[in-house]
């Protein structure tokens, strides 16, 4: 089981020495004021530019303990900047980082979503970095705990979309999508019991060998938040059907399905406190390699499920969370979802469904763009628990 215990000391000391120097952002509602939930779309002229509302680049180290790891340490940088004078345009804001393990181990991250002038395109992209030991439990809903086994491999992924507004806050574009996975092997021969054999051998021959997947596909997105890093209010909601074929250069061909819904509002008519949802649901049809299939858990998504915990061709989930404002930069959260997975989209049901929920603390290290650092326990179906640290809200 994963245990992450992290330390950001660093984060406080950097947010105190530039608390003196940030001043509100003009389109932020400060916490404890009403909440206006209509939303004005991008205007079509410059105002002048707020002095205010300059760009925002924040190094943070990163620094943590975890068993398959050891010690790790490294750096996050979180620009977040506004294209043009217009201040109903929301700011863009990147991720760029990585850390370095005493068991050689790395991890790199580049992530990034731009709204250009007027809100005329928008653009989201990433490209992660993985050489990391997971815990493989096998395929499907009701997997069992000993069968746990240690695998490894280095993944690329590299995923880009580039969407065109057609009316207000709705996009329309198209989105690709590579992963390159190699070096893949079981660390050790057997589950933890020490007689069944590693679950990854009972894979297929081709699914251990390297896999290049590559597709291409149509999105459209209604993004109507407020702040994308941390919303008081609005929508999202994302369709994606994305064809991975030998046309592309894929290994394997297949289409997944995505569809992301998100919802936010303050309660009792402030933003001390704030509710977001999320329902979200991803279908697969093809022959699909096991890394690419849908999986529970993670720190996004269901925490208190190990990332992988639970996996197969289709999945559907849910989780909800109240955020609530403590005092000074200190929020506080109380979170709880369901999910499940099936091979067959008739194969879900209403007694399927697997549960996770807990509880975490925020430090707000920058006031003006909302960016916060969290850290959250949760505990969830399947004999799972886990310590999560994170930069922004899980959703």
């Amino acid at each position: 089981m994963l245990l992450r215990l992290c330390l950001v000391s660093g984060l406080c000391l950097a947010a105190l020495s530039s608390a003196r120097a940030q001043t509100p952002d003009s389109t932020a509602t400060p916490v404890g004021q009403p909440v206006t939930t209509q939303q004005t779309p991008p205007a079509t002229t410059q105002p002048p530019k707020d002095p205010r509302d300059k760009p925002s680049f924040i190094p943070a180290p990163v620094l943590f303990y975890e068993p398959e790891t050891g010690v790790a340490a490294g750096a996050t940088f979180l620009p977040t900047w506004r294209h043009g004078r217009d201040t109903t345009v929301r700011k863009s804001n990147g991720r760029i980082g990585g850390w370095y393990s005493q068991k050689k181990q790395l991890n790199l991250q580049l992530s990034h979503t731009i709204f250009t002038r007027q809100e005329r395109y928008l653009v989201m992209g990433d490209i992660l970095f993985y050489d990391y030991p997971i815990f493989f439990y096998g395929i499907g809903n009701d997997t069992k705990e000993s069968n746990e086994s240690e695998i490894s491999y280095k993944l690329l992924i590299v995923q880009q979309r580039g969407l065109k507004r057609f009316r207000p806050f709705w996009f329309a574009g198209a989105t690709y999508r590579l992963t390159d996975m190699r070096s893949i092997k079981a660390d050790k021969p057997t589950v933890n019991d020490g007689d069944t054999p590693n679950l990854l051998l009972g894979l297929t021959e081709r699914e251990r060998q390297p896999t290049l997947i590559s597709g291409l596909g149509p999105t459209i997105i209604h993004d109507s938040r407020d702040n994308i890093l941390s919303s008081f209010t609005g929508d999202y909601l994302e369709a994606q059907a994305l064809f991975n074929g030998k046309g592309l250069g894929s290994d394997y061909s297949f289409t997944r399905y995505l569809l992301d819904a998100r919802h936010y509002q303050p309660l009792f008519g402030t933003a001390n406190t704030i509710w977001a949802s999320q329902v979200i649901g991803q279908f697969h049809s093809g022959t699909v390699p096991f890394r690419e299939l849908a999986n529970l858990g993670g720190i996004s998504l269901l925490r208190g499920i190990y990332e992988g915990r639970f996996r197969d061709r289709q999945l559907v989930a849910a989780q909800t969370e109240i955020r609530q404002h403590l005092f000074w930069r200190i929020n506080g959260a109380v979170f709880a979802g369901v999910g499940q997975v099936a091979p067959h989209v008739n194969d879900l049901g209403f007694d399927r469904f697997n549960f996770a929920g807990g509880a975490g603390i925020r430090f707000q290290f920058n006031r003006r763009d909302r960016i916060n650092v969290r850290f959250d326990y949760g505990v969830g179906s399947g004999g799972n628990s886990g310590l999560y640290f994170g930069v922004n809200e899980a959703f």
